[in-house]
């Protein structure tokens, strides 16, 4: 966790050469791999990458412009880390954890090089409520106070990782993170501890144990939560070229999707995207609590014109702090937009390193770094006497260059990930959103989650997704026959196939993210939708056994109905879809009256 140190502990070094965001400094004999570093006279903050001899390779996460050979380097003697404890939620940070919103009322609008800024505030008083007495035996992650974060988080004061004892003070009121608010004894040894941790943002953070991902993380959003689901600990990427609406998907599962803290980790995307992510959230309303999302959210900025180096820090810090809060047994959900810029981040350090490179100039450990990434996720038992779960669930998006999902990022992020949402600028083009590629997207989770399913729905509904399916499947199928002889020369059954494909695909996928009714869908909804949508096509066929044509079915009034059917209140819905169903017996019983 590292320990406190004085600069005038270590060594100087100095400065040998610059190559962009790489320093190497000589005279750094003893230093550490992805130690923390001050370059030249204003303090540039940088992470030693390699060492050979007495020199040290650095990437430095601020504009190196004006660095001189001969500047000095110091040594910190600690790794990377972050800052943990209350003040995180409804913060926005920078790539290594520096309050944009304080660094702003310092120094205006652009960050001075060399600003030193802690991540949490150091004059705030938080109100600390105990909830151990004194004399209590307590071991590492036990819950030993609490204190209201914001309006809906409350920020659980746990026992470091590594500490335990027995509670020999422990206080109640206003305290700053920095103060003592209790004192464990150990073996004639006593360990203050404050709502303050600091942990190295490149370690894990224990948990007892991992679990298998079985509850389902709902995100309102029919395409996922019924097609593609993803898991409470699960992992997803959502690929996809300029246009296709990563952003917005990624928008609508921080808002809907049922985690109590959502971390956004806008990582190299253009800085116009981040101001509108900077200037929404905070007044975008939160539908499951009533008040503003930014009250369980916390933001990670690091635009495309900062640093190339800070974007590989700020992928760590954001999952860190996912990994604190699910240590207190939240479900997190964090949104790494996008894993591509900050892979291209490891192709720019490895090139000025001159290591050898791979697939289309990446590092040859381009998978090993990726991979690493998203296994941090997962629902786990978390430290602690009493037994409580967390979840840490991440979703990645991968802008590959011309929508090339065959370029290494993507091609390695599917090997690790569990849940692939391809997006697909075919189906953005037609205004089809969100634009999931059906045939080209996967969930592992489908298996996981099925006892969950069943009981909270019933197993009739994993059998309506499949029918679903192979309708999309046998629809892809009579694509290319359709474009040679038009659908009016099929067969009446395979025109209806087509006609039930196009009602599964803009009757259901389809998802309005900015309508009040169909912006957000219970699961309870979506079930009662398919079943409807299955219902018209089994009546159909029905139908057609009895000799009624294609014509006919296509002139009922009923799918006017249906097509309008996601725009009904989720209130009101499993009363008026009662109705409508009734409707639809009875319109396919008349067509059997007229033959």
């Amino acid at each position: 966790m590292g320990r406190d140190v004085t600069l005038s502990e270590f060594k100087e070094g100095s400065i040998k050469s610059i190559a962009g965001p790489l320093v190497i400094a000589k005279g750094m004999k003893g230093c550490e791999m992805y130690e923390v570093v001050r370059v030249g006279e204003e303090g540039l903050m940088g992470e030693t990458i390699r060492l050979d001899q007495d020199e040290a390779y650095i990437q430095v996460y601020e504009d190196t412009s004006g660095l001189k050979p001969g500047e000095k380097v110091v040594r910190t003697g600690e790794p990377l880390s972050v800052e943990l404890g209350p003040g995180i939620i409804k913060n926005f940070y920078d790539g290594i954890q520096r309050p944009l919103l304080r660094i702003k009322e310092k120094v205006g609008d652009y960050i001075t090089r060399g600003i030193n800024v802690p991540g949490l505030d150091p004059e705030i008083k938080w109100e600390f409520t105990p909830t151990v007495e004194k004399g209590t035996d307590v071991v590492e992650g036990d819950i030993i106070g609490t204190v209201p974060e914001s309006k809906v988080i409350d920020h659980k004061i746990m026992v470091p990782p590594g500490v335990s004892g027995k509670v020999s003070e422990i206080k109640k009121g206003s305290f700053t993170v920095n103060d003592v608010v209790a004192v464990l004894e150990k073996d004639g040894k006593e360990t203050p501890v404050t709502m303050k941790q600091r942990w190295p943002v490149r370690n894990d953070r224990p948990n007892k144990k991992k679990v298998d991902p079985s509850v389902p993380l709902l995100t309102g959003q029919r395409i996922y939560d019924t097609f593609f689901p993803i898991a409470k600990g699960g992992t997803a990427a959502i690929p996809g070229g300029f246009g296709t609406g990563k952003t917005v998907s990624q928008h609508q599962v921080a808002r809907w999707a049922d985690s109590q803290v959502v971390v956004y980790v806008g990582c190299g995307e253009r800085g116009n995207e981040m101001t509108e992510v900077l200037d929404t959230f905070p007044e975008i309303d939160d539908p499951k609590t009533g008040y503003k999302l930014m009250e369980r959210s916390t933001l990670i900025a690091n635009t495309s014109n900062m640093p190339v180096a800070a974007r590989e820090a700020s992928i760590y810090t954001g999952v860190t702090i996912a990994e604190y809060y699910r240590d207190m047994g939240y479900d997190v959900a964090i949104m790494a937009d996008s894993t591509s810029r900050w892979a291209e981040a490891l192709r720019e350090i490895s090139g000025r390193l001159e290591e050898m490179p791979g697939e289309e100039g990446y590092p040859a450990y381009l998978a090993t770094r990726i991979a690493s990434f998203y296994e941090r996720a997962g629902r786990v038992i978390t430290l602690g006497s009493e037994e409580r779960y967390g979840s840490v669930s991440i979703i990645g998006a991968v802008s590959p260059p011309g929508g090339d999902l065959s370029e290494p990022v993507s091609q390695n992020t599917l090997r690790v990930v569990s849940s692939f949402w391809a997006l697909d600028s075919t189906l953005a083009d037609r205004r089809h959103f969100p634009a999931i590629n059906w045939l080209r997207s996967y969930s592992l989770y489908l298996d996981f989650t099925k006892s969950w399913y069943d009981e909270a729905l019933s197993p009739e509904f994993r059998k309506m997704r499949s029918r679903a399916m192979v309708i999309l499947q046998e629809e892809s199928e009579l694509a290319e026959i359709v474009q040679l002889i038009g659908p009016d020369a099929l067969p009446e059954r395979e025109r209806l196939t087509l006609e039930v494909a196009r009602m599964v695909r803009e009757d259901f996928l389809q998802q309005h993210a900015f309508h009040k009714m169909d912006s957000y869908c219970p699961l309870e909804k979506q079930c009662l939708m398919l079943e409807v949508i299955i219902k018209f096509c089994d009546l159909a066929n029905q139908s057609l056994d009895r000799d009624v044509s294609i014509e006919s079915i296509n002139k009922l009034p009923i799918k006017d109905e249906i097509s309008r059917m996601k725009y009904i209140s989720n209130k009101t819905f499993a009363e008026e879809i009662k109705s409508l169903e009734g409707r639809l017996k009875e319109q396919f019983n008349s067509l059997g009256e007229a033959t």
